[in-house]
């Protein structure tokens, strides 16, 4: 469920026409709904009740400070992947102590940061980084707290790019090989073994690859337990998938997946940490273009729009789908035509739907690409020299731009000229 709908045959975001934002702020544009970022937080959150739990959100699916601000006031923690990320969620207001970094390239200088600034724990990807963990947390006269991830071997039944809990993936330690590595973190004066990590992947539309996985760590705990380490906390990553297309059948709600939490490691009476981000962001941002021309080629029509591929890169990068509609409501039963729909950018990839059925469309014609506000607005880039789009936040019907878009000289002036030239 979101808060995108037509109202008097114009598309709304909550309270607000999404033609007069555009009107203001100009095509195209992200816009978030934050009564819809609250319900899909609480609806995860809720689904843990009756358990020690944390749900920290994956930031890297959307990380403006306002929709950090927004989760972290409603409870959430937060789960980087970068420095850069973990500054973000600090000046966001976010304690460290509800920080948990991610990642499998942390640099010392990283964990420097993250140690001295304050940070829930560390989940440990490789032998390498812990004792890098280790001996800067002695450098800084720390003790660093750490999950170790683990990779169960569990095909997530997703998209090849998105997948990291395979044995070939480059993530985690073999589970194989988890009390032989926890027993060397056990041995390090400057670390705190507090739990277990693992993540299978994103944009996973069944419950039973999370089954299995959680089945393992529940079998490995007690292994551990066994060793003499102390787990008390399992972080069990994110990864439960939006239905992009209308028609799809929905993939599982978050009820069902606090469920088979339960069911699978409740009796292990550990804390639980979980790191949702594309079902919390997702359903929650669209993407607003305008139409340039309506060109005719050999065979088919195209609507040339003013987004392109460097603003929202999803269906370039994993030929992902989005549903496209327009911001005025078509009449019941308009005739409908296909369409390829695509940007400016010169490349051919910069395409995001081919013969896609449309309702007959005009230059200047205004349309939303749905469930956008994950992976969206934080993989976007200035190529072809293109200001990043802004970002706009509603509020009921209050509206605010998050990320104003930059002038052509703010984007030039960052170059500098070498003195030989």
């Amino acid at each position: 469920m979101d808060h995108f709908l037509y109202r008097d045959g114009v598309l709304h975001a909550e309270d607000v026409p999404v033609a007069d934002i555009a009107a203001a702020v100009g095509t195209p544009f992200y816009v978030y709904s934050t009564a819809t970022l609250l319900r899909h937080f609480t609806l995860f959150d809720d689904a843990l009740n009756g358990m020690d739990h944390l749900v920290c959100y994956a930031m890297k699916a959307a990380s403006n400070q306002a929709i950090l601000k927004t989760l972290a006031q409603a409870g959430a923690g937060m789960d980087v992947v970068s420095v850069g990320e973990y500054a973000r969620a600090r000046a966001a207001g976010v304690p460290g102590d509800k920080i948990v970094f991610s990642g499998v390239g942390k640099t010392a200088d990283e964990i420097r940061m993250a140690l001295t600034g304050g940070i829930r724990q560390f989940n440990v990807e490789s032998e390498p980084e812990m004792e890098v963990l280790n001996r800067v947390a002695g450098e800084v006269g720390a003790v660093a707290p750490i999950t170790i991830r683990v990779n169960p071997d569990v095909d997530a039944k997703t998209h090849a790019k998105i997948a990291t809990g395979k044995s070939e993936n480059k993530f985690g330690i073999p589970i194989a090989r988890a009390r032989e590595v926890y027993a060397m973190a056990g041995a390090m004066e400057n670390l705190d073994v507090i739990g277990i990590d693992v993540h299978i992947g994103s944009q996973l539309t069944e419950l039973a690859p999370f089954e299995l996985a959680y089945a393992k760590v529940a079998e490995l705990t007690v292994q551990l337990r066994e060793d003499g380490h102390n787990i008390r906390r399992l972080d069990l990553g994110g990864g439960l998938g939006i239905p992009y297309a209308r028609s799809n059948e929905a993939p599982p709600l978050p009820t069902d997946y606090g469920a088979l939490i339960k069911r699978t490691v409740g009796h292990l009476g550990c804390e639980i940490e979980i790191e949702p981000g594309r079902l919390i962001s997702g359903n929650a941002g669209i993407m607003v273009s305008e139409v340039i021309y309506v060109k005719s080629g050999e065979g088919r029509d195209f609507l040339i729009l003013d987004g392109a591929m460097n603003d929202l890169i999803r269906p370039a990068m994993y030929e992902a789908y989005h549903d496209i509609v327009p911001i005025i409501e078509p009449a019941p039963g308009a005739e409908q035509a296909p369409y390829d729909i695509v940007g400016p950018v010169c490349e051919s990839g910069d395409t995001f739907a081919k013969q896609r059925m449309m309702p007959r469309l005009n230059a200047g014609d205004l349309v939303a690409f749905r469930s956008a506000g994950a992976y969206g607005a934080v993989m976007s880039s200035e190529y072809n020299t293109r200001p990043l789009i802004p970002e706009v936040l509603v509020n009921g019907d209050q509206y605010a731009v998050i990320r104003a878009r930059p002038t052509f000289d703010e984007m030039i002036n960052r170059d500098t000229i070498p003195g030989w030239l």
